[in-house]
């Protein structure tokens, strides 16, 4: 008789989660493995800081573990931590204060409001962005253009374009609605173009 595979499938989130808050450590440690690594990109994307990233990850996961019992799973786990997430790394930012926020205001005519704010509309960018998006220098002004935004508009565009989520998840994790999530990922991009407009155009 040929051997049969024994592989099972994959436990899925809400399989772990239901193992984990009847006490099975195991089962929360395989949480923590599937989701440190992006927890911890999204605190690096809030404070830059690798220690500081470390200390959102420890906060989540920490915070996670002691709400396991009282989750009622009214959202997705991944929309829980990230939820988590997102205050931990917000926690942190108020505790370790270093760098001004970019602001939104301003009354150059150069600038045009889309609806929440004054945002500087960029020019036309000279070059090939998908040739230029390869050099370390041009990675070094986008993390620092995002690391400008200020915390909220921050967030929605982690969420939204490194980490994949869909409007509708970033708006469940933050406790917005969906136009509110549009508007301010639709502000964040401008404001990162922006701070990229000068070094397109001066290639």
């Amino acid at each position: 008789m040929a051997p049969t595979d024994q592989t099972a499938p994959a436990a899925t989130d809400q399989d772990l989660l239901s193992v984990a808050r009847r006490g099975d450590y195991a089962a929360f440690e395989e949480i923590v493995r599937r989701y440190q690594d992006r927890v911890y990109r999204l605190g690096l994307g809030m404070t830059s800081q690798p220690a500081e990233a470390e200390e959102v990850v420890q906060d989540t996961f920490l915070s996670i573990f002691r709400g396991l019992a009282s989750f009622r799973g009214d959202a997705s786990l991944s929309s829980w931590i990230f939820r988590v997430a997102a205050n931990a790394s917000l926690m942190v930012l108020r505790r370790q204060r270093r760098k001004p926020h970019l602001s939104l205001e301003d009354t150059r005519p150069d600038y045009a409001d889309d609806g929440g704010g004054r945002v500087r509309m960029p020019g036309a960018w000279v070059g090939e962005p998908d040739e230029m998006i390869l050099s370390g220098e041009l990675k070094g002004l986008i993390e620092a253009a995002i690391t400008g935004l200020p915390e909220k508009y921050r967030l929605v565009l982690l969420l939204k374009d490194v980490e994949g989520l869909s409007n509708d998840e970033v708006a469940q994790t933050l406790g917005l609605t969906v136009p509110t999530v549009k508007a301010r990922l639709h502000r964040s991009r401008l404001i990162v173009r922006e701070q990229l407009d000068d070094y397109f155009n001066k290639r």
